[in-house]
């Protein structure tokens, strides 16, 4: 398991809750399907495989943009170096800008592949040793460790172990909350908000040295 510092705890939960923002935006943008969370995504596939082939034709073009999202961001961070961190989140900018265009001219799948390719190319921020030590667009392995660290809490053990999982769940929660708001009171320009924040974070990124490799308490894979 790896370790990280306090100050990663906080970072995590806001590129989380930028996750679950656009998430939300994308579920309620596409009524139903997901642009962050591809476990849903491949149960709405297997589903559309034996109802309705063109539900099964977008969830798996969304899971193909989401795993081309992780190649770019990968890559990315291979070939920039040194300022990686904020390179990637440039990109993630960069391409979120692109679904927001496309939302303006009305292309919705379009807008939507854009938004999943983004948020695969957001896990790289915590990528190490070419492994993803910190998911930040899906919730079930962070939940388990919640539980499993809330026990040992009350069995006396870390009374602190939980607070980690915790705080990366209630992230991804508070920018679905934040994206569900602003979508339903502005529809599609609602990106523009994810894009604005992409940039704060590569910004904050860029001129904040904070060490996103493991050390210090462990965070969840």
């Amino acid at each position: 398991m790896n370790r990280y510092d306090r100050k990663v705890w906080t970072l995590a939960a806001c590129f989380s809750a930028l996750a679950g923002y656009v998430d939300a935006v994308g579920f309620l943008y596409l009524d139903g399907f997901f642009v962050s969370f591809m476990s849903g995504n491949s149960t709405r596939l297997a589903v559309g495989l034996s109802e309705h082939l063109p539900d099964a034709a977008i969830a798996g073009g969304l899971i193909l943009s989401f795993v081309i999202g992780v190649i770019l961001g990968s890559l990315c961070r291979r070939l920039v170096g040194g300022a990686w961190q904020g390179a990637v989140m440039y990109l993630v900018a960069a391409i979120l800008t692109l679904a927001a265009l496309f939302a303006q001219a009305n292309a919705n799948l379009f807008s939507a592949v854009l938004l999943a390719m983004a948020m695969g190319a957001e896990n790289a921020i915590f990528e190490h040793d070419g492994e993803v030590q910190i998911g930040l667009t899906y919730m079930t392995g962070t939940l388990v460790k919640f539980g499993q660290r809330l026990l040992s809490a009350l069995m006396g053990d870390d009374r602190c172990g939980w607070l980690p999982y915790g705080l990366l769940w209630l992230g991804l929660m508070v920018g679905a909350i934040l994206g569900a708001i602003s979508f339903r009171l502005i529809g599609h320009q609602a990106i523009w908000g994810a894009v604005a924040t992409a940039l704060l974070l590569a910004f904050w990124l860029q001129h904040v040295r904070i060490a996103l490799t493991p050390k210090g308490r462990e965070f969840p894979r």
